[in-house]
């Protein structure tokens, strides 16, 4: 439920989580827009479905998801300002 939802973004961001899969194959828009919201209002990186697995095997082709929304802060962009800070 959408209650128990926020319930689990408010405990999991409480206890130090740093990213949510906002895209993915397996997620509908609906949820896609849900969970960039909650990404933004918890101050969560965000990230995109990584689980490709063959040509034809999974639900979403490799490449073939939309790009994140621009007000989100993708995963991969913290993660190279840590590298180049060593």
């Amino acid at each position: 439920t959408p209650t128990e939802e926020y319930a689990l973004f408010t405990e999991f961001a409480g206890v130090g989580g740093r990213g949510v899969e906002v895209l993915s194959g397996s997620h509908s828009v609906p949820e896609q827009v849900v969970y960039a919201e909650m990404a933004l209002e918890f101050g969560l990186l965000a990230s995109r479905g990584s689980d490709f697995h063959a040509p034809g095997e999974s639900r979403t082709e490799l490449g073939a998801l939309p790009v994140l929304p621009g007000r989100l802060t993708p995963v991969w962009e913290a993660l190279a300002d840590r590298v180049q800070r060593g």
